[in-house]
């Protein structure tokens, strides 16, 4: 028992992430990422802070299932900047000796926590957005499922916080002893291993993410090209078929009008005719430009957040995907953490992509920022009769 505890107390102190503890970041590293991280932490506060107050002004804004889940993503992205951004600028600029290996665990939870967290309320966010366009009549996600998804979510986002301490025995001194006594044997290999759960949980779960949002937004897609395809299609047949009636009936009016001029009512009534049919083929036309801006705004929306979402999260599931197959070192935990950077630059994207596009929020931002002397006509509201222009749009 005393050769035991020898052994314990002239070993290295545990570390259970294998975070080399006998070096420090180049001045240079820290000073970059901490710039970048502090951007982060203050253009996502304010954003998402700005659009949460918005919702909680006015109430008639959370109404919708598309609504409440967009608002728990905002959520998510206001703990990410007051949790999880300053862990990780504790752990850059934090100089590695030998008793921080408690800061690394509770920064690979926090890791572990926004990763798993961010894709599950995106998922959360592509589902009902498919349920509102694809399938409006027979939606899936009602306001009863809806908390329960939302439920389900913030369970497996703590779960997800607390499988790292689960790993390295946190919530068992027997456990933790187990683990530093394995650290000290010739099987570190095994040790390290078991370390790493919450990683190979991540990578699964991104690439099921991205392949959900691709085939969710390719049928949304989909789905409008069908709606203005046939549209279009009939409004080339009206437009052709009124074309040929107005140049069959035109040579017919013309000798009606010299030999019927005395008193005739005809000529008037194909006159009215004609102008009546262009004018309805002048609205078919408009409505079907603005049926094509409608449908090229949702393509660029849809292409901005799968891009979005891809750009930010890729490169950090990269680097956890080298860091297990390879091993770790100074140049993959560097990289790592300056991936991590990137992660987290979605907590600024989402208010641009998913609240800021909307035009009631829109409205109720531009009237708080109104000086209060003001006083501005408002519109009249435009249709409701495309369910997929007021997913995106309104």
């Amino acid at each position: 028992m005393n050769n035991n505890n020898t052994v314990l107390d002239n070993a290295e102190p545990f570390n259970p992430f294998g975070m080399n503890l006998l070096t420090t970041y180049p001045i240079s590293f820290q000073v970059t990422l901490t710039s970048f991280l502090m951007i982060e932490i203050v253009l996502g506060l304010s954003s998402n802070l700005t659009v949460l107050a918005l919702y909680c002004m006015k109430s008639n804004l959370v109404s919708s299932v598309s609504s409440i889940v967009t608002m728990n993503l905002h959520v998510l992205d206001v703990l990410v900047c007051v949790g999880c951004v300053p862990f990780t600028i504790v752990v850059v600029l934090l100089p590695l000796e030998e008793d921080t290996a408690l800061v690394y665990c509770f920064h690979e939870a926090c890791v572990s926590f926004a990763s798993i967290a961010t894709a599950a309320n995106v998922l959360a966010i592509t589902l009902s957005r498919y349920d509102i366009s694809v399938r409006p009549a027979n939606r899936v996600l009602t306001m009863e499922r809806t908390v329960v998804l939302l439920g389900f979510i913030w369970a497996l986002s703590l779960l997800s916080f607390l499988v790292p301490f689960m790993e390295v025995g946190f919530f068992s001194q027997a456990g933790f002893e187990r683990n530093q006594t394995f650290q000290m044997d010739n099987n570190q290999d095994s040790t390290e291993l078991q370390l790493y759960y919450h990683l190979l949980a991540q990578i699964p779960i991104f690439f099921f993410t991205v392949v959900v949002m691709l085939v969710t937004y390719y049928k949304i897609l989909q789905t409008l090209n069908i709606h203005i395809g046939t549209r279009f299609h009939k409004a080339s047949k009206k437009k052709s078929v009124t074309k040929k009636t107005i140049s069959m009936t035109t040579p017919q009016t013309e000798p009606i009008d010299v030999s019927q001029s005395s008193g005739g009512q005809n000529p008037p009534l194909a006159m009215r005719t004609s102008v009546s049919v262009i004018i309805a083929l002048r609205r078919a036309i408009k409505r079907h430009r603005e049926r094509r801006k409608r449908q090229k705004r949702v393509f660029k929306m849809s292409l901005l957040i799968v891009s979005t979402f891809l750009l930010c999260w890729t490169p950090i599931t990269v680097a956890n995907t080298i860091f297990l197959s390879a091993g770790y070192s100074n140049f993959i935990i560097s990289l790592r953490l300056g991936f991590l950077v990137m992660a987290y630059g979605t907590t600024v994207f989402h208010p641009l992509l998913y609240a800021f596009t909307r035009q009631k929020l829109q409205k109720v931002l531009k009237s708080k920022m109104r000086k209060p002397g003001e006083c501005v006509v408002e519109a009249d509201p435009m249709p409701t009769n495309t369910v997929i222009h007021n997913l995106w749009i309104k």
